[in-house]
């Protein structure tokens, strides 16, 4: 197994790797090739190598991002030392946001500097196949989680050699919710000497506000955040020496999180913000203090089968949410629809307190059913919002939109999606905004997209995970507030190739950005006109522009700027010629894509970038390839993805919730984040990874009475403990069932303790004790608790600034033998506040676990799929399981594939089992 450094920097993950002394190191890697060899898969072995992983020193990691008027650019550089007396493969892994363009990569060994190069994708395709065919290539971009896409290299390095790696990669930040935010993501897993997050912010209109902080900063990290902010620019730094980096009582480093830096500009000119360098001109507009126009919002929610469970119930909270924040002069309607289409009520309604609460009423009880006729629900819509228009029943200054979420393919009534498409646009007649939202993996994305995309809305994928709701919400929020309608940007005189001009809708909290060349330096006459339509009356404003002059705003900062007008330009006309299918428009003067991303150096769905890398000692040299992925590809990716057919289920027709993050008959090198731990059942232990969108899972059998130690913070002094009982009614010769009958759940520092046990449920704080029985329904507020108590089986506890938990209490009847078992479960909901020194059977696993999976097959006779698993530097086999997961649904539970350790953890948890053991149920470990 080999030995790892992985860092995640700026939404970037740097992996350097190399293999130990011990036994031989193979690793396989799943090679999603170009988009004209889409379905091809390639591996690549490396030798065994007989070195020492003490040997390999990674000594300097460093993360220098400069934004310029929102432009960033980022330069990552990592640097390692081979310190053996023979050689040693050292891997190079990075995650970036998907929305970057790489610009460069480089590696220097031994002072030789071996430069990518960007080339158009059919000639690095070409490329990449001959090498291929050689065995000789090592990696390639794939898609990474919901915002990043990974690639990797692998260089040998010789004996006491070097090697440096610089990445860089530039984007434009997007303005949402009137913030524009950057995220370095930690996972140092061993101190290293040089660890550096540096970031400087250029703003000459002014900065209003910068916040920076990080999800595990603790009381001794948070100096070292330094934040040095004037009027046009902010200096923030995060720079923890090896011994800093280092977690007081546990193995490894305590920095392992999301370093996030938030800001946002002044907003004082009607005319908004232009910047000029070099011949190229960008202009932010976004004019303070206008009022909202109301709306008229069709949601038009798919509640066919496939929604069933946990989708179904996050639609019905999502929903509830979103109604709560229509406002008074907003109209709404809702279609339910699967092969039959029911309106909630024939036509629009407006959003009073009444309305909206009758509304709700109905969206709790929406349920699952039957087939997917997405073309006449959104017909339905469509001609409700026209029907609503021709009476004059809403306000002529409104905008209308629709809101489509659906999880799947239409398969009933018009099913072919050109054709759905077709009528849409045929039936909006560009008089309405279409929004779609895809739920999960299963859905069209393309077909949505497009559909979007032709009538003046925006198409977003919301995962399944257990923060969709979250998503849900937050995409509504974005889009939900307009505040000018059919927005027209001018530039009389001299300018040309202009990005887009003319915008639908101009949203509260974001930005219009245009960008575009200068015929000419006369500034003085440079016109911008700006024309819309408000709630109340039109909206129009000209004149001169006020440009900034860098130089004097900041005097001996010149080479830092250099041309980032033109590079912002160049990367906003890629974007958007992608959008229409890379047709050369007239106000590019016919420039294409691919010819603006082969002149600026930018990976793009059109480019790639080809690393060849240098001779091994058996005189083969390779080649890398990094892509860039449509959001298609990427959702093909994560099909490609899951760990194989799932296991069959029985009683039960739903698939449930399908969770994967390895390819299929190779291996996938796990990331790490942050994990949701829980235990129920018989009794189940679940690790939920939303990061990684996988679930491991393993048992634990011991005799009734024992208490083991599921949690312990020795920081916050917050401990869960939990009692094993036995099934009541025993079968001679049959398995002996055990559950969790009794926890014992304390926090020292808040003066908090609870028993819940089947029975009843008591509340010890700050010297008062209080007795619930499950029959409750109750809720419990004091000033660092909220408990409470619901549906005759679900407790809900929230710890101020600390953790939120969930315990359910279940009865399991055997019919058969007129039996029945009370036992309870323990859910957690959020434990980011816990300190990264947090244990036991479930803490160990709330920051994550780094794992790999390979050598997938089908076990024809039992029907499952088995594999191999590395963690934690140990080697054992795992079978794809399905479990259940209550915190969604109570009463059903959700079904949640998973990777199921046996002989009770051993491998996956710290230790053994019998390690966890405490002698009473407060006890801390």
């Amino acid at each position: 197994m080999q030995a790892m450094w992985r860092f995640m920097l700026f939404g970037v993950c740097i992996c350097i790797c190399f293999p130990e002394a011990h036994g031989a190191l193979v690793v396989s890697r799943r090679a999603a090739q170009m988009q004209e060899t889409k379905d091809a898969m390639t591996t690549r072995s490396i030798k065994k190598r007989s070195t020492n992983s003490a040997n390999v020193e990674v000594y300097s990691v460093k993360v220098a991002c400069t934004v310029t008027s929102r432009f960033a650019h980022t330069v990552m550089t990592s640097k390692a030392l081979n310190k053996a007396n023979s050689s040693q493969e050292i891997f190079f892994e990075v995650d970036l946001p998907k929305t970057a363009f790489i610009t460069n990569f480089n590696m220097e060994i031994d002072g030789q500097v071996y430069v990518g190069e960007v080339k158009e994708k059919e000639r690095a395709a070409k490329q990449y196949e001959e090498a291929a065919s050689a065995g000789k290539t090592a990696g390639l971009v794939k898609a990474s989680g919901r915002k990043m896409e990974k690639f990797s290299v692998s260089v040998n390095i010789a004996a006491k050699g070097s090697v440096t790696f610089i990445l860089t990669y530039e984007e434009l930040l997007q303005r949402q919710m009137s913030t524009y935010e950057i995220v370095t993501r930690v996972n140092i897993e061993h101190p290293v000497q040089e660890f550096q997050i540096l970031t400087d912010i250029y703003e000459p209109q002014g900065i209003t506000f910068v916040e920076a902080g990080a999800t595990f900063l603790t009381n001794e990290l948070l100096p070292l955040v330094q934040k040095t902010v004037t009027d046009t620019k902010a200096h923030i730094s995060f720079s923890p020496t090896a011994e800093q980096q280092k977690c007081q009582g546990c193995k490894g480093t305590q920095i392992i999180g999301d370093f996030t830096i938030k800001y946002d500009v002044k907003r004082a000119e009607k005319l908004g913000e232009v910047q000029v360098v070099n011949g190229y001109f960008v202009h932010f507009f976004f004019p303070p203090d206008l009022p909202r126009v109301p709306k008229n919002v069709v949601f038009v929610i798919d509640r066919s089968g496939s929604m069933n469970g946990r989708k179904m119930a996050q639609t019905r909270d999502a929903m509830v949410a979103i109604l709560n924040d229509l406002h008074e002069e907003d109209h709404f309607g809702i279609i339910l629809f699967d092969d039959d289409i029911q309106p909630w009520r024939n036509y629009l309604t407006k959003a009073t307190k009444k309305n909206v609460s009758q509304a709700i009423s109905y969206a709790k009880g929406i349920n699952d059913d039957g087939s997917t006729n997405i073309n006449d629900a959104v017909l339905k819509a469509v001609n409700m919002l026209k029907k609503e228009r021709e009476q004059q029943k809403v306000p002529e200054r409104s905008t209308d939109m629709i809101f489509l979420l659906t999880d799947g393919m239409p398969n009933h009534g018009v099913i072919n999606t050109e054709t759905i498409q077709r009528n849409v646009h045929s039936a909006i007649a560009g008089k309405m905004s279409l929004f779609c939202l895809g739920f999960g993996n299963d859905v069209d994305y393309s077909f949505l997209d497009v559909m979007s995309k032709q009538n003046k809305g925006l198409a977003r994928r919301i995962f399944e995970g257990s923060d969709a709701v979250v998503q849900l919400k937050g995409f509504y929020e974005e889009v939900s507030s307009p505040l000018l309608l059919e927005v027209d940007l001018r530039y009389p005189g001299n300018t040309e190739r202009l990005t887009q001009t003319h915008y639908s809708q101009l949203f509260n909290g974001s930005e219009i950005v245009v960008a575009g060349q200068l015929n000419g330096n006369d500034l003085d006459n440079f016109l911008v006109e700006v024309s819309g339509q408000g709630p109340e009356e039109n909206f129009g404003v000209q004149g001169k522009v006020s440009v900034a002059d860098w130089n004097i705003t900041y005097p001996d900062k010149e080479y830092i700027f250099g041309n980032f007008t033109e590079r912002l330009w160049a990367y906003l006309t890629i974007k958007q010629l992608l959008e229409k299918g890379d047709v050369p428009q007239e106000e590019t003067k016919g420039i294409t894509a691919k010819a603006l991303a082969l002149r600026y150096n930018f990976v793009t769905p059109l480019t790639s970038m080809v690393v060849t890398k240098p001779e091994t000692q058996d005189g083969a040299d390779g080649s890398f390839i990094a892509d860039k992925l449509t959001e298609e590809q990427r959702q093909a990716a994560e099909r490609q993805q899951k760990h194989g057919p799932a296991p069959a289920q029985h009683a039960s027709s739903h698939t449930g919730s399908s969770r994967g993050g390895s390819s299929r008959g190779g291996s996938s090198r796990g990331g790490s984040s942050r994990g949701y731990s829980d235990v129920d059942g018989d009794p189940h232990f679940m690790i939920e990874l939303p990061d990684r969108d996988d679930t491991l899972c393993f048992n634990i059998n011991d005799k009734p009475g024992t208490i083991f130690n599921l949690v312990t913070d020795p920081k916050s002094g917050f401990v869960v403990n939990g009692e094993i009982i036995g099934k009541k009614k025993v079968v001679p010769d049959g398995n002996i069932n055990s559950y969790f009958g009794r926890f014992g759940i304390s926090h020292r520092k808040l003066g908090v303790r609870l028993e819940v046990s089947t029975g009843n449920i008591s509340v010890f704080y700050s010297g008062i004790q209080v007795q619930l029985q499950w029959s409750n329904t109750t809720s419990l507020k004091y000033a660092n608790m909220d408990l409470s108590l619901s549906n005759n089986c679900s407790l809900m506890v929230m710890l101020r600034h600390s953790v939120k938990f969930m315990v359910i209490k279940h009865t399991k009847v055997w019919k058969k033998h007129h039996d029945q078992q009370d036992y309870l479960g323990f859910y957690t909901l959020d434990s980011h506040h816990l300190s990264a020194s947090v244990h036991g059977l479930l803490g160990q696993f709330y920051h994550g676990v780094v794992f790999e999976v390979e050598n997938l097959h089908q076990d024809e006779v039992q029907n499952k799929v088995d594999a191999t698993m590395h963690v934690k530097g140990q080697m054992f086999n795992v079978t794809r399981h399905w479990q259940k997961d209550f915190s969604r649904d109570v009463k059903n539970g959700q079904n949640i594939l998973c990777w199921f350790v046996d002989n009770n953890g051993r491998g996956l948890i710290d230790g053994t089992a019998s390690d966890y053991t405490v002698s009473e149920l407060f006890t801390a470990a």
